[in-house]
C-alpha cells in the first residue's frame, strides 16, 4: 500500500516503542484492547463517552470511529491515528489531526492507552515521540492539546513537557458540565528542550507522507 497510500508506510520508533499507521489487524487489536477498558469505571476523560457500554459496544466505538479516520487524509484536514506498539503487541492510540496545516503549522495531538498499561511512563514516550514526528518530521510550529481538570495522567504529562495553557472551556460531559484546559507547545520550547530529555527517534516514510499530506 505504500505507493497507492504513502501513509501506511510511516513509522516512529524510540527504543522499544513503536507508533505506526493501522493496519487491519491493528485496528482490530485496538478495539479488543478498549473492549477491555480504557480508564477507571468512575472516570470519564473524553468528551464523547465512547467507552461506555458493552465490551462489543466499546469495541465496535473504535472500528467505527479508526475506518472514519483513515479517510481523513486530505491536505486540508488531516486524522492520522497511529497504534503504540511494543514487542508486537497494540498498548494504544496516539493521533494528530489538523486543519489547513500547510499555513498554520498547527496539529492537536490525542491519545488513549488500555487500562492495563497505564501507569508505566509509556504515555511520556509516546507524546515526546509524536511531538518529534510533528516538529521534526512534519516541520510544525505548534502543538496543541487539551484535557479535563481531573485528567490527572494526561494533565501531567502536559505539564512536564513544558505546555503552557492556552484556555478554558465548560463541556457537557455526560449530561453535567466539566472543565477543560487547552495548552499550546511551541517550536521554540521544544528545541530549548535540553538534549538528555529528548528521547532518541528514528522516523520512516516521512517524505511520501508529507507528499500525501500536502506539507
Amino acid at each position: 500500500m505504500d505507493d497507492l497510500w504513502p501513509l501506511a508506510g510511516l513509522r516512529v520508533r524510540s527504543g522499544d516503542l513503536e507508533l505506526r499507521y493501522m493496519d487491519d489487524a491493528d485496528v482490530h487489536a485496538l478495539a479488543r484492547l478498549a473492549a477491555d477498558g480504557v480508564h477507571a469505571p468512575e472516570a470519564m476523560p473524553f468528551t464523547v463517552p465512547w467507552t461506555r457500554g458493552t465490551p462489543t459496544e466499546v469495541a465496535r466505538s473504535v472500528l467505527t470511529y479508526q475506518w472514519g479516520a483513515r479517510v481523513s487524509a486530505s491536505r486540508d484536514a488531516w486524522n492520522l491515528e497511529l497504534a503504540v506498539v511494543r514487542d508486537g503487541e497494540v498498548l494504544g492510540t496516539q493521533s494528530l489531526t489538523a486543519t489547513a496545516f500547510p499555513v498554520t503549522r498547527t496539529a492537536e495531538t490525542g491519545s488513549w492507552l488500555g487500562l492495563r498499561h497505564h501507569g508505566r511512563g509509556v504515555g511520556t514516550r509516546m507524546r515526546l515521540m509524536i511531538l518529534h514526528l510533528l516538529f521534526e518530521g512534519f516541520d510544525g510550529l505548534r502543538a496543541t492539546t487539551s484535557a479535563f481538570d481531573d485528567n490527572a495522567s494526561s494533565t501531567g504529562v502536559t505539564r512536564r513537557l513544558g505546555y503552557a495553557e492556552n484556555g478554558v472551556d465548560v463541556l457537557d460531559r455526560e449530561g453535567s458540565p466539566a472543565t477543560s484546559r487547552r495548552y499550546v507547545l511551541d517550536r521554540a520550547t521544544w528545541d530549548a528542550r535540553p538534549a538528555e530529555q529528548r528521547p532518541v527517534v528514528e522516523l520512516d516514510g516521512v517524505p511520501a507522507a508529507r507528499v500525501q499530506l500536502g506539507i
